[in-house]
């Protein structure tokens, strides 16, 4: 991994990333405690934290094909210091609800283009496919590291420094964002020249065998985060504090550090393809020892383990995107990113649903990893047909 960061470009890239991410932890966290202390309804603290990502999926269909249409660094800057502007507006003391809601809105749009733009450049930046796969295993690790840091820290830290401090420094981060992306990152013409549909890429994903495929892996993704939106009743129905909600929440993203870490050293990028269809099945595999209904200490190994092999998901997205043609990146990208986004909510709507309807957060679990287990195997099966093949070609 130290090759992909010894690239001037990406570690530019992957600064402002970082930086970003973290600082939209402290966001998350602080609207909800914001929104709580001023109306006391959990309800609405709720919604305002929706907001946070709802937005997110209709950017990633449309907006995101700005990325395509105009130079990415450019859309890059814009995004982050729009986002700069808004997510400051939001730190002023006294900003009325109804304003927060619409900033939150607007700040979610923005980010849309900028993601789209990111991911398609760090393409760009590296003409080698394995070098490229690394880059991606350290922002997945990067990734999840930040949501870890988040989870820790970020209730700590805004309960006191105060959320218009955590917001303010959310801003912040978005300049610094842009800074280091202008300065160290080249300069590339559009990709395209924006004469194709604006919801193309919509078309030219689904219409596609090899992509469509990869992007039924990354919808897998969708039941194996049943367990997170079960992570309060689940330490309820094992009789643990509420403690250990948190390191309920936690196994799963500290599993993927490890795996990507592990898949990144000591497998090639031609043997992490060939594994995909056995590494989407073995986080079901885990999920479906729930139904032995343990206790907390195998429940954050399996939650581990599961997380561990959910690392996949780095070379399914590496492989959707450099089977895309440059001029279409961002826009695909989009759509790739929106449907995993959508896979999740709908899963943690229906792991709440079944654990009401069994009786059980660890039998809700084991129906979710059988579950998918078996639309695993189908879509490994699919894979293993066009897998070693070139992908058919999109029209740009």
């Amino acid at each position: 991994m130290t090759a992909a960061l010894a690239n001037r470009e990406f570690r530019a890239l992957w600064l402002a990333e970082v930086q970003s991410l973290i600082g939209d932890q402290l966001t998350i966290v602080a609207l909800a405690i914001l929104v709580y202390d001023r109306t006391g309804s959990a309800l609405l603290s709720a919604v305002v934290y929706s907001l946070t990502f709802l937005p997110a999926l209709a950017g990633g269909l449309g907006l995101s094909q700005l990325a395509d249409r105009y130079p990415r660094r450019t859309v890059l800057v814009y995004s982050s210091l729009l986002q700069a502007v808004l997510i400051g507006i939001m730190a002023i003391p006294g900003t009325p609800l109804a304003l927060l809601c619409g900033l939150v809105v607007l700040a979610r749009l923005a980010n849309a283009p900028g993601n789209a733009a990111q991911n398609a450049l760090t393409r760009e930046v590296f003409t080698d496919d394995d070098l490229y796969l690394k880059s991606q295993d350290i922002r997945g690790i990067s990734t999840n590291t930040a949501m870890l840091l988040g989870l820790a820290g970020g209730g700590l830290l805004v309960s006191q420094v105060g959320a218009s401090w955590a917001l303010g420094l959310d801003a912040a981060t978005f300049l610094l964002s842009a800074a280091v992306v202008r300065f160290s990152v080249s300069r590339r013409a559009a990709a395209s020249d924006g004469t194709g549909s604006w919801f193309g890429a919509v078309k030219q994903v689904f219409g596609n065998r090899h992509l469509r495929v990869l992007v039924w892996f990354s919808w897998l993704v969708g039941l194996a985060v049943i367990p997170e939106g079960l992570a309060a009743p689940l330490a309820a129905e094992m009789g643990v504090g509420k403690q250990a909600v948190g390191w309920l929440l936690a196994a799963d993203p500290l599993g993927f550090v490890i795996g990507a870490f592990l898949l990144s050293k000591f497998v090639s990028a031609e043997q992490r393809r060939k594994l995909l269809g056995v590494l989407a099945a073995l986080p079901m595999v885990a999920l479906i020892a729930f139904a032995l209904k343990p206790g907390l200490v195998p429940a954050l190994l399996l939650l581990a383990a599961a997380g561990a092999a959910g690392a996949y998901l780095i070379t399914v997205s590496a492989t959707f995107i450099t089977w895309v043609p440059n001029e279409l990146r961002g826009g695909a990208g989009g759509v790739y990113r929106t449907g995993l986004r959508v896979a999740q909510g709908i899963g943690a709507g229906l792991g709440g649903l079944a654990a009401d309807r069994l009786g059980a957060a660890t039998s809700a679990i084991a129906l979710a990893g059988v579950v998918g287990l078996l639309l695993a195997v189908m879509v490994a099966l699919s894979w293993g047909h066009i897998n070693g093949s070139s992908p058919e070609p999109l029209l740009s």
